[in-house]
């Protein structure tokens, strides 16, 4: 048994849903198709897909070679472009997750661009706010924001970000301005799910006294957009990043509370595994974001233009 063409048969089976359309995909018989996948699953000695007159689902074995063949057919795709005298592009798909907020402000108006300058690479972009385990979720590239990174895996720096305090005019026309971080012991807070702190914020004065104020939260939500929502509708205070807030205070729809004092800033990072064998198709997504969000950020211009440049093609 060819067990590199089995493994694309297989793979093809999955992604296609079904035997027939993986033939028509491959350009051979269901017949054929059929006798590679049971002769794998001979060679393994499992059952690796779930299969009625109707419906086609992967076992758990079958699941765990699904993401192994995957990552398998792509890197040898790579490699043969790699070596090809008639493409040096980087081939095969790039799993990449990143925040929600953020990937719709800011990666998602990029994707055109990166995908014209890159072909051969096939995007599956996932958006969560929660920390996702890069290796065991199977992402090749993970955008994320964070003040303290990461010690398992390796990361590259795109930009950093203030967070900022604030709340609506009319909120603070109804509750009053606060003079210091106790004072806030007194306001309605809007909270975040994946705080490090939790409700414990912590502001930093000029002379660098860090102070810790534990705030009453009459709302969570694990989204900024949530929280920016209803602190333009005057529900309270939140702390947010400038990415998601900038224009608002530009606009004045949100005001800066406590000016005085600072928020520790955060890092926009894009993280990966490893630097060891790290593929073509990362490689150049890294570099792509880096001159994307290189200079001043977006969030950060005064032309309020909140969309990262895609870096121009030398």
């Amino acid at each position: 048994m060819d067990r590199l063409r089995a493994f694309e048969v297989f793979v093809t089976v999955v992604s296609r849903g079904g035997f027939a359309r993986a033939a028509d995909a491959l350009g051979t018989s269901p017949a054929n198709v059929t006798r590679y996948v049971n002769e794998l699953e001979a060679h393994l000695g499992t059952r690796l897909l779930n299969r009625t007159s109707r419906t086609l689902s992967l076992t758990e074995g079958g699941e765990t070679l699904y993401a192994r063949c995957k990552s398998i057919l792509d890197e040898v795709a790579e490699t043969e472009g790699l070596v090809s005298s008639a493409s040096v592009e980087p081939r095969g798909r790039l799993r990449i997750n990143a925040p929600v907020s953020f990937g719709i402000l800011y990666l998602a108006p990029l994707w055109a661009e990166f995908m014209s300058r890159y072909p051969g690479i096939e995007l599956d972009v996932g958006l969560i706010d929660r920390v996702v385990d890069i290796v065991d979720e199977g992402y090749d590239l993970a955008i994320r924001i964070s003040r303290a990174g990461s010690t398992n895996h390796a990361a590259r720096k795109l930009a950093t970000s203030q967070n900022i305090l604030c709340a609506s005019p009319a909120y603070l026309a109804r509750a009053g301005v606060p003079a210091t971080p106790i004072d806030l012991l007194g306001h309605r807070c809007i909270g975040y799910t994946y705080a490090t702190t939790g409700d414990e914020w912590q502001l930093i004065d000029d002379g660098g006294k860090t102070h810790m104020v534990k705030v009453d939260c009459h709302m969570h939500t694990n989204n900024g957009d949530t929280a920016r929502a209803a602190a333009l509708a005057g529900q309270g205070v939140i702390w947010q990043p400038t990415f998601l807030i900038g224009n608002d205070l530009r606009a004045g729809t949100l005001v800066h509370v406590l000016p005085e004092y600072r928020l520790p800033e955060i890092d926009i990072l894009a993280m990966y595994p490893s630097r060891r064998h790290l593929s073509a198709r990362v490689r150049v997504m890294i570099d792509f974001l880096v001159d994307a969000f290189g200079g001043v950020p977006p969030w950060d211009r005064d032309d309020g233009n909140r969309t990262a440049v895609a870096p121009k093609k030398n």
